[in-house]
């Protein structure tokens, strides 16, 4: 069945970075697009990135583009979201996402403070 695997949340200070990963299984990696989303305590889930299959073209929120890339590694089945400049108002759980389908991770939480 269809799996993602968050990690490498954390603490980081403000102006830090840091790399999420999202390992996916269970279905045909290289023929989907994946998404990374957010939600921080008392709001709703909110959509950070989009990749397409083949790695181009991508979309970003306003509220994170010049400070985060999204990237795909299919022979991994990975999908990956750098993070730079991290803002307190980056912290939240993130998660990845298949679009279309009804699949979450359990996320990973990233916090930004000092």
């Amino acid at each position: 069945q269809v799996q993602l695997v968050e990690s490498g949340g954390g603490l980081v200070q403000p102006g830090g970075s840091l790399r999420l990963s999202c390992a996916a299984s269970g279905f045909t990696f290289r023929s989907y697009a994946m998404r990374w989303y957010r939600q921080a305590p008392g709001k709703e889930r909110e959509l950070v990135a989009h990749i397409t299959s083949v790695g181009n073209p991508t979309n970003y929120a306003d509220s994170v583009k010049g400070r985060f890339t999204v990237s795909r590694d299919n022979a991994k089945r990975t999908v990956y979201l750098q993070m730079n400049s991290l803002k307190p108002e980056d912290t939240a759980v993130y998660y990845c996402k298949i679009p279309g389908l009804s699949h979450w991770g359990q996320g990973t939480q990233v916090t930004v403070s000092s």
